[in-house]
C-alpha cells in the first residue's frame, strides 16, 4: 500500500506540479483537439488549433497568477 500511495504522489506531482492551471489547460487544449481530429477536420488544422489552445491557455493562466500577486 506504501508503494501505492507512493506512486500516486510522484504522478500527481509530476503532472500537476506547483501550478494546476497549467495541467487542466494542456488537458482541455487535448480534449479540443480530438473533438475537432472526431469531427473531420484536417491534421494541419487541428495541430495549428492545438498550438494557438495551449498558448492562449498558458497566457490566460500567467494573466491570472500576475493579476493575484
Amino acid at each position: 500500500m506504501r508503494f501505492l500511495k507512493g506512486f500516486v504522489r510522484f504522478w500527481y506531482d509530476f503532472i500537476i506540479g506547483d501550478d494546476w492551471k497549467i495541467a487542466v489547460a494542456v488537458v482541455s487544449a487535448l480534449a479540443v483537439v480530438l473533438i475537432a481530429l472526431l469531427a473531420g477536420l484536417g491534421g494541419t488544422a487541428t495541430a495549428v488549433l492545438g498550438g494557438v489552445l495551449l498558448v492562449g491557455f498558458f497566457v490566460i493562466g500567467v494573466v491570472v497568477d500576475v493579476r493575484r500577486s
